[in-house]
């Protein structure tokens, strides 16, 4: 586990993913959302002519959804999929904060209370004093079978034609509660 993280902020939490799996960070855009989809999935955006679910990581982990604010971004990643492939997702967060090296012995094993998500979906908890970094795993939060799942919804609704509806992206502390509710 030692290595490069990104860290990001969840409902006030630090959580951080090692930086091999990041692709890059967006600034958060319109999301058009796709009918008959999982709850954690807000919709998808366009990455240079791609087409990318993004996922609410906090919804995922069992909180609240995250609220659109003017740090609010999407961490793009690179994930299993079924048959050894890659599938290319987007974490929606509240704000990233930085990347950190991290050697094995700032690493601890995870409490089997006290966390707000799942202790099965994280790796570690990582020493960042005066407090914790949780370090968490993206294999155990969405599975390949749950990422299959996602790809197959879209292409689903995008064959079926069904019109998605756009989330506009509004900038501003007070526009951001507009977009919440649109989202």
């Amino acid at each position: 586990m030692t290595g490069q993280y990104l860290t990001f902020f969840i409902a006030g939490e630090e959580y951080a993913i090692g930086i091999l799996l990041i692709r890059e960070i967006l600034e958060l855009g319109p999301i058009t959302r796709i009918p008959a989809t999982p709850a954690y999935v807000r919709g998808v955006v366009n990455v240079r002519g791609s087409v990318v679910p993004v996922i609410d990581l906090a919804v995922k982990l069992g909180l609240p959804e995250t609220e659109v604010t003017r740090r609010t971004c999407v961490v793009i990643v690179e994930t299993a999929a079924l048959a050894g492939e890659t599938r290319v997702l987007g974490l929606l967060v509240d704000a990233v904060h930085h990347v950190v090296d991290l050697d094995g012995e700032q690493i601890e094993e995870v409490p089997s209370f006290g966390t707000q998500v799942p202790s099965s979906f994280l790796l570690g908890m990582a020493r960042a004093e005066p407090k914790f970094i949780m370090l968490l795993d993206l294999e155990r939060i969405l599975t390949a079978e749950e990422a299959e799942t996602v790809g197959v919804s879209l292409a689903a609704a995008e064959e079926e034609d069904e019109e998605p509806e756009a989330v506009p992206w509004v900038e501003g502390e007070a526009a951001a509660e507009a977009a919440t509710e649109a989202v």
